[in-house]
């Protein structure tokens, strides 16, 4: 058993007030996933500029990738790194899809202020006891959880599924109730992986049915996962330089931001930030087939990052000066 770290340890906070605020202003707290310093540098510089609290996510594979004990000491890196570049904005360390029982609680034991346990592909019941057996265990170390109710279709790291199956609002009480969670990822019509929609086919997301959970959980907070929106021009990017990125288009800007305005305080953004980084190493590397040094390109993949997170904060998650 790893020595146990309580997240205060580490500067960080769970997300209990945040998603308070959050429902209450009308606004989204950005999810963003990193896996390697430049991304979480990108990360902290983005939200620091705009002053909005953030969530750093891990998914289980970016914590096989990158090691446990590094990524902690890099999440409470990220809370000095914040307050030396001017602004100590609040940071919740989250884990993203957890699978098992002990998945989470080993989390929670290494500094974790938040995790997910997504028992979504178990049935109803069995969703409900693993659902509650981890928030039993994580509530005793003031750690939030996040479940989730319904099915998104795509592929993201260990996340596969074919087809997508709409939350029934008429579980979310139930399920909210006999669980004890503290916030409730549903499934409208988002989408995991970069490759969610065919370009020419609109598609909507079901607000209709987030505004129906709504009336049944008033004032709860719910997540929206695979809402990344596949920027065109990022695709583009890709393939004007080596790349072979098949056509594809996500969930539009508008309807993120609608959903925002509502009960959605957290809203989980992965691919487009992968889009983003590729597109701009692509570029050093087909312009500059000289250059080896990893700063050089990877320095503008890091800023490349952080304005594109520095965009989805401002235009739609809304949670630009929230910190």
């Amino acid at each position: 058993m790893n020595e146990f770290t309580g997240y205060k340890e580490l500067g960080l906070v769970n997300s209990r007030d945040l998603f308070a605020k959050a429902v209450s202003g009308g606004y989204a707290i950005p999810a963003y996933n990193f896996n390697n310093l430049e991304q979480l540098q990108a990360i902290v510089m983005a939200c620091v500029e705009t002053a909005s609290p953030v969530i750093l996510q891990v998914s289980k594979g970016a914590r096989s990738y990158a090691n446990q004990t590094l990524l902690r000491h890099l999440a409470a890196g990220a809370v000095e790194y914040a307050a030396e570049l001017g602004c100590e904005i609040p940071i919740v360390l989250h884990l993203d899809h957890g699978d098992s029982f002990e998945l989470c609680k080993d989390c929670i034991e290494t500094g974790f202020s938040s995790v997910m346990i997504d028992g979504s592909h178990l049935s109803y019941d069995d969703n409900v006891a693993l659902t509650r057996r981890v928030v039993e265990y994580a509530h005793q170390y003031d750690v939030t959880v996040e479940g989730e109710l319904g099915v998104l279709a795509g592929i993201e790291d260990d996340v596969h599924a074919a087809e997508h199956t709409y939350t029934e609002p008429d579980q979310v009480e139930d399920f909210v109730g006999k669980t004890g969670v503290d916030s409730l990822a549903i499934a409208i019509g988002t989408s995991h992986g970069a490759f969610k929609f065919k370009p020419g086919e609109e598609h909507l997301i079901r607000l209709d049915i987030l505004r129906e959970i709504e009336k049944r959980i008033p004032g709860f907070p719910i997540v929206l996962h695979g809402a990344s929106s596949v920027p065109q021009e990022l695709i583009q990017m890709i393939n004007a330089h080596g790349g072979k990125l098949k056509d594809a288009v996500g969930i539009a800007e508008d309807q993120l931001r609608e959903a925002a305005r509502s009960a959605v305080c957290k809203i989980n953004i992965d691919s487009d930030g992968r889009l983003a980084m590729t597109a701009a190493i692509r570029k050093v590397l087909d312009e500059k087939p000289e250059e080896f040094d990893p700063r050089k390109y990877l320095g503008p993949a890091r800023e490349s990052l952080k304005e594109l997170y520095k965009h989805k904060i401002v235009n739609v998650l809304g949670s630009n000066g929230k910190a």
